[in-house]
């Protein structure tokens, strides 16, 4: 698997995202998987506030999570059932400014995608749109994809023999994130300017069209949920 990140211009808010991509990579072989800043979305549909105080922030914050809780470090939230800080809201980046997550951002990343197999004349293409993230006691930010489309994002390895022939009974490998947290670490987290990354020879399986569900494990089933119940966490439909 070769990952290449891009150094491109910068990008303006509400600018043609297709036509700035395609100014960046002319051209791609089919197979190819591209990694695409969640920066980049918020400004390609102008979901940008302008920052006032850390007051307001805060009930930004709250206003765009399904679950917040103020920690010491950031907030830790929820929002359309993934963990992520700040429920996604940016200032990093951002020339004093909020940069927001655009709503339904697997649409944004379908639609995203098809223009983009058109220009390029490709068939097979996936798209993974990248966050920063952290990960419950180690130090640093991975990332994690916030949307994704053309590929599986979760491979089921259950029923498959390890190496003594023991079957698997739980393991799903995570496509996505790991794809997600591979190209960042190309494209950085500072003054790179590198929103995008070309990912090649990528161990995923591609289609046409993904559902959303399928990276989204049951909470009944979840390793955390013990974890966020006791913090008051609740599903929707509990709630």
């Amino acid at each position: 698997m070769k990952i290449t990140s891009v150094k491109t211009a910068l990008f303006k808010p509400r600018e043609n995202l297709v036509a700035f991509i395609t100014a960046h990579i002319p051209t791609v072989e089919e197979n190819a998987v591209l990694a695409v800043a969640s920066k980049l979305l918020a400004l390609w549909k102008g979901e940008i506030v302008p920052y006032q105080n850390s007051a307001q922030k805060d009930e930004l914050i709250k206003r765009e999570s399904d679950f917040a809780l103020k920690t010491s470090l950031a907030w830790l939230t929820v929002k359309e059932g993934m963990v992520m800080t700040n429920a996604g809201i940016d200032e990093s980046n951002a020339n004093g400014k909020l940069l927001l997550l655009p709503p339904d951002c697997y649409a944004l990343a379908a639609t995203l995608r098809a223009e983009l197999c058109e220009a390029w004349h490709v068939k097979n293409l996936g798209l993974v749109v990248t966050d920063s993230m952290i990960l419950p006691f180690r130090t640093g930010v991975i990332a994690g994809a916030v949307a994704y489309a053309g590929f599986k994002g979760v491979r089921d390895e259950r029923g498959k023999p390890d190496l003594f022939g023991k079957k698997l009974e739980v393991t799903f490998v995570n496509v996505a994130d790991t794809l997600a947290s591979a190209a960042a670490l190309e494209m950085g987290e500072g003054r790179e300017q590198r929103p995008l990354a070309l990912i090649t020879g990528a161990p995923a399986e591609f289609v046409d069209s993904v559902p959303q569900k399928e990276i989204k494990y049951p909470m009944k089933d979840d390793l955390y949920t013990p974890l966020f119940q006791a913090v008051g966490y609740k599903t929707k439909g509990e709630k």
